[in-house]
């Protein structure tokens, strides 16, 4: 296969040798490294590699120069090469034109000049973008999915590989004649799609998420009898607790229902995280916290679905559907929450076909040159809209509230207003959706003029609400009237079935059982912010020796 390019400018000619150097010594293998001596011969080479479907993964410009500036030529790179991560090579001066470049055109990193020595100035941040960028294009061998775009099945098959990191090709049976020759012909049967092509493997057809994990020999199965922590939900507040607990000597072991990450890790781009100026999506800092727990020998147990928890003295049993389970001493309640269903007529039976609760990258590339409707008001909603409006041709975003501020971060707030192919329609709401096999118009509904407008679309996100995931609990553990977790002061001493009976008080992130804690959105009065569930995680670490120290 043709290696992705890396295309360095700079008019000085002994900087761009430099850089090229450094990059062909480090990233030859893998990349092609491309110079440009200025912004206009920059332009015609993407453009020249762009006509030879030449995939550009990086594009580090230096920001003065005669007649285009660094940024000038980064805010025109998009036209050939969309998917790019952008750096800036600046001096120090220049830091300001920089950070605003962050908002301006997405810049993912600036780069102060020197960057001697290279091993420990340039490498690292070029590797970082670089596998963030492999992780949005995985190559074109290995896993082959092949469906239909409107199958519920192969769509969560997607998600499921995407979130776990496989590189997988698509292969759609409406535009590939490949997919239609893999598939036999014939009429395609949607229960049977997709078909997951694995090599050295049979294939499987419309498998479920556990059955493709094993398939793929990922841990499914826990290796311990007894472990002194598990930690129910791999998301920011799960990861968090496996890294700080396998990192003081804890046997811990993680139990994901899906993927990694949560809903934090299909954000797009998470900005308000300490210590990234350039903000990162969520799929990198999940990969970042995964390699982190897995590094320290924290196990992590995939596509396995809890469905019920046990006292048994001082242990607690975490239960499986098929009658396995895993043992602990103490055990993290950290499942987070999902998007509430949205009830209007018609949404129902097209989920998954246009109609989908989050979004990931993948999700957003499928919507180019499309008119795309997001419902939510929260960041979650407001860092999607950003991201899809890359791809689509225009954003519709539909929020109950008279504001935008009222739940969005401002920094958001302010790029979505100034994004000219987003709409924002406040005080409306999804009132119907039709279509045949899969989403095709949606109705909006003005609270304000109690106007109704059909749109013509095929693709609606929603992120309202927030349904914790503890329907698997036992009664004892207390939770509010919407399924949130009480935990330390919110428990009551002695009162009703699932009151506080020791002597101490509870800890400040222990359940009304002893040993049992929750961290994170599913925690009541959590802050439903990623810092805010990696630092209950990491807390909770602490309340679990505590809590072992008296058993």
């Amino acid at each position: 296969m043709t290696k992705p390019a890396i295309l360095t400018v700079d008019d000085d000619p002994a900087v761009l040798r430099a850089i090229a150097r450094d990059l062909n010594s480090h990233y030859a293998e893998e990349y092609q490294i491309v110079s440009a001596p200025s912004g206009a011969v920059a332009l015609q080479v993407l453009e020249s590699l762009a006509a030879q479907d030449r995939q550009v993964a990086l594009i580090a410009s230096d920001q003065k120069m005669p007649e285009m500036t660094g940024v000038e030529l980064l805010s025109r790179v998009r036209e050939h090469a969309p998917d790019a991560k952008l750096v800036l090579l600046t001096a120090y001066a220049d830091t300001d034109v920089a950070i605003r470049a962050i908002n301006d055109i997405g810049l993912d990193h600036y780069l102060l000049k020197p960057w001697d020595p290279p091993e420990d100035k340039l490498f690292p941040i070029f590797d970082d973008l670089l596998v963030d960028w492999r992780n949005a294009h995985p190559e074109e061998r290995g896993v082959r999915v092949v469906g239909h775009r409107w199958s519920a099945q192969s769509h969560e098959i997607k998600t499921f590989l995407g979130r776990n990191y496989i590189p997988y090709r698509w292969l759609d049976l409406e535009r590939d004649e490949e997919a239609q020759r893999l598939h036999g012909g014939g009429v395609v049967d949607p229960a049977a799609l997709p078909l997951v092509l694995i090599p050295d493997r049979e294939p499987l057809r419309a498998p479920s998420p556990l059955d493709l994990a094993r398939a793929l020999d990922l841990r499914t199965t826990a290796e311990k009898p007894l472990y002194d922590l598990c930690i129910v939900g791999g998301g920011p507040a799960g990861l968090a607790a496996a890294v700080y607990g396998a990192s003081e000597g804890l046997a811990t072991v993680v139990v994901e229902a899906h993927a990694p990450g949560g809903q934090a890790g299909q954000s797009a781009r998470i900005e308000n995280y300490l210590g990234f100026p350039t903000g990162l999506s969520g799929a990198d800092l999940t990969q970042r916290a995964v390699s982190q727990a897995a590094r320290l020998n924290a196990e992590m147990v995939l596509a396995r679905q809890v469905t019920a928890m046990e006292v048994r003295g001082p242990v607690r049993a975490v239960k499986f559907a098929d009658g396995t389970e895993i043992e602990a001493w103490t055990v993290l309640i950290a499942t987070g929450v999902s998007y509430r269903m949205l009830d209007a007529p018609g949404l129902a039976q097209l989920t998954g076909r246009g109609v989908f609760y989050g979004a990931s990258a993948t999700d957003a590339r499928a919507c180019v040159g499309e008119d795309v409707i997001v419902v939510g008001a929260a960041n979650s909603a407001g860092q999607a809209v950003l991201n899809l409006a890359q791809y689509a041709r225009r954003v519709v975003l539909a929020v109950r509230g008279k504001t935008l501020e009222e739940k969005m971060s401002q920094y958001l707030v302010e790029r979505i207003y100034a994004a000219p192919n987003v709409e924002v329609r406040l005080q409306t709401e999804v009132s119907e959706g039709r279509g045949a096999d899969h989403l095709e118009t949606v109705k909006l509904h003005d609270h304000s003029t109690g106007a109704t407008d059909e749109i013509e679309t095929n693709w609606l996100f929603a992120f309202i609400g927030a349904i914790p995931r503890t329907d698997w609990l036992p009664d004892e553990v207390a939770r509010d009237q919407l399924g949130f977790v009480l935990t330390g002061s919110d428990i009551a001493f002695g009162k009703g079935s699932w009151g506080w009976t020791l002597p101490r008080a509870p800890f400040a992130l222990e359940a009304s059982v002893p040993g049992v804690f929750a961290a994170g959105d599913v925690r009541r009065d959590s802050m439903k912010r990623v810092a805010s569930a990696v630092g209950e995680g990491a807390m909770s670490v602490h309340f679990v020796h505590r809590y072992l120290a008296t058993i």
